[in-house]
């Protein structure tokens, strides 16, 4: 069976995503709509960061990964900086996550990373699945409205972004931004704050 790329990526070195701090999208979400500290749950975490920092606001914070190596990196972070986040490896799709329901999910990345309409559509509706009623759902998402050759993170029309979510979640929030990069002109993302139908 083929390595999962995420996997790969994190053996060879290769996480261009990597910044070494919480982003500030989440930071400035949880900020500005005011969201309360609840049972959260990050997908796709990396090495750890934002949930390191979720935890330190006080947030209840479930994170996984594919990888191991970045879990276990996660794992360390958590015990420097002295906070508790369950963090472990799962495949999304294909394994249970325990915990759930969640009322507030964070994904930086996520939802961008497949290609196919149907497999967007089958990960909104499991991250729906993992969240209790009108719970919330962030998601930092690869803007088709980047231009830019060469490396990048996948790029996702409004209309790509919309048409998957929007039969399971409304849509509180979608405005244009950039992701926290260590780039000298950050990537362009939609930043999308949904609520569970």
């Amino acid at each position: 069976m083929e390595e999962n790329r995420f996997v790969k990526r994190y053996k060879e070195g290769e996480i261009p995503w990597y910044t070494g701090r919480a982003d500030y999208n989440l930071i400035n979400c949880i900020d500005n709509y005011l969201i309360l500290k609840c049972k959260t749950l990050e997908l796709g975490c990396g090495t750890g960061d934002n949930a390191v920092w979720l935890s330190q606001q006080g947030f209840e914070v479930s994170a996984f990964d594919l990888s191991e190596i970045a879990i276990n990196q996660a794992k360390g972070k958590a015990i420097e900086m002295g906070v508790n986040v369950n963090f472990f490896v799962v495949d999304f799709f294909k394994d249970k996550i325990k915990g759930a329901p969640f009322e507030f999910i964070f994904d930086r990345g996520v939802f961008h990373s497949f290609d196919e309409e149907n497999e967007r559509n089958k990960f909104a509706e499991s991250v729906a699945e993992h969240l209790e009623s009108n719970g919330l759902w962030l998601s930092l998402i690869g803007s088709a409205d980047e231009t830019r050759e060469g490396h990048g993170p996948p790029r996702r029309s409004l209309y790509n972004v919309i048409s998957a979510v929007e039969p399971y979640f409304k849509i509180l929030s979608i405005k244009a931004g950039t992701f926290d990069s260590l780039d000298k002109i950050p990537p362009k993302i939609w930043i999308c704050l949904l609520q569970k139908r």
